[in-house]
């Protein structure tokens, strides 16, 4: 029988409802981010530069994308025939199919998966943040504590507290009680999803709770092991990690790596970010392009002016256009003499000449203001945008659009656009 002494679980069946068009045909996990790469890249190279070769990763919504991109993970160096990374789609079982109801449920339907390697540990890692975490350091503090289960946490500034599931620690970082969302938090100590169980523990806690409708994590497996008198311990992070699950934090981070020094560097040599990379010819900039402050594709040509950007492959920027401040995804072209501000622009869009984007006054977006604000502009992918139309801030489009589809040539502040056939 295979041993390994841990395998990870990654959890990738997200919406992501809050990055609105984005999610409507893709996984989270797989939109894409850092103009090359996609979310799911990032846990995904952790595990392999932390020593971590056997991963199943868990989708669900729309996994078509997600499923093409890692394939048989060939880019992490995942493919093993002892482990390597294995996609776990929700399968019909011939009692009764279901779709994963909540985290834990999803992993306890692969209760085989995990067993055909009768790990030692087992790390739960969640598909859609930012960030580089070495898991084997965190397996070290797991085995030095003799803890049966160890939850990942960051210290988060007081008044967010509220927001995370809180864990509260002694001295000796056990943890001692737990809050999620506690309106007078005790700690500052925010659990991050990302834990190590004792394979036993693990096992045993999924089995009594599985009829536990929507088995969850933070509301069922924790603290069932907690009352249970298992040893739980919090390890602190300090390093870079982004929840990137709203339009704004995702444009955020995105802008965050062109900062001069970034605080996400991904150029690092020791901790590289692995990605499936099509076979493409070097970026172009044209004789009388602009490019600053910008992380350009490869294969994207620019004829026009790119300030604050990231660029994905193969775009293209026409003559006489000038982008600020956005995020253009792959394959998308812009045509000549367009503006475009503060936009984040999906993969396949065509926006035809003299376009102007993310211009007029802020106002609320009618119907989601939670979902597009910040004065963003979103375009989901494979939309057409016509000629000579003008699309204000907190704007949404979705879809061939022509036109007639604008009143006046305009799109105004705060609107949506989606085409029949394109639901958000």
């Amino acid at each position: 029988m295979v041993k390994k002494e841990m395998i990870a679980m990654l959890l990738a069946g997200g919406q992501g409802s809050r990055l609105g068009v984005f999610t409507s045909k893709v996984a989270k996990p797989a939109v894409s981010f850092g103009s090359k790469y996609r979310i799911i890249d990032f846990p995904l190279s952790n595990c392999i530069n932390s020593g971590v070769d056997t991963v199943g990763v868990l989708t669900q919504y729309q996994p078509l994308r997600l499923n093409t991109h890692i394939g048989i993970g060939i880019p992490w160096d995942l493919d093993r025939n002892i482990g390597g990374v294995t996609v776990l789609p929700p399968y019909e079982k011939s009692a009764n199919s279901e779709w994963y109801t909540g985290t834990a449920n999803a992993i306890y339907q692969n209760l085989d998966y995990m067993e055909s390697f009768n790990p030692e540990y087992v790390l739960i890692l969640s598909g859609d943040h930012i960030y580089k975490m070495d898991y084997e350091v965190m397996l070290d503090f797991h085995k030095q504590n003799g803890a049966e289960v160890t939850i990942a946490v960051m210290p988060v500034p007081m008044e967010e507290a509220k927001r995370f599931g809180i864990m509260i620690t002694d001295q000796d970082h056990k943890i001692v009680d737990f809050e999620e969302k506690p309106a007078n938090p005790r700690s500052n100590l925010a659990s991050m999803g990302i834990y190590i169980f004792s394979w036993k523990t693990l096992k045993e806690a999924l089995l009594t709770n599985a009829e536990q409708p929507g088995l969850d994590f933070g509301k069922h497996i924790i603290p069932y092991c907690h009352s249970k008198g298992s040893p739980l311990y919090a390890y602190e992070f300090n390093g870079y990690w982004k929840d990137v699950g709203t339009l704004n934090s995702y444009w955020e981070a995105n802008m965050e790596l062109i900062d001069l020094v970034p605080e996400f560097n991904l150029y690092e040599e020791y901790w590289k970010i692995y990605t499936r990379s099509e076979i493409l010819p070097p970026q172009y900039l044209a004789a009388d392009s602009v490019v600053e402050k910008s992380i350009i594709g490869e294969g994207s040509e620019i004829y026009g002016q790119v300030y604050n950007s990231v660029i994905g492959c193969g775009v293209t920027i026409g003559a006489g256009t000038v982008v600020r401040d956005s995020i253009i995804m792959n394959e998308t072209k812009i045509c000549g003499n367009c503006e475009v501000y503060k936009a984040i622009i999906a993969e396949n869009v065509l926006v035809e000449d003299d376009v102007k984007i993310g211009v007029g006054e802020e106002v609320p977006h009618e119907t989601d203001p939670h979902i597009y604000n910040h004065g963003l502009v979103a375009i989901g992918e494979k939309s057409v945008i016509p000629k000579g139309v003008t699309i204000g801030k907190n704007a949404v489009v979705f879809g061939e659009t022509s036109a007639e589809d604008y009143t006046n040539g305009s799109l105004p502040s705060g609107k949506s656009l989606i085409k029949a056939g394109d639901k958000q």
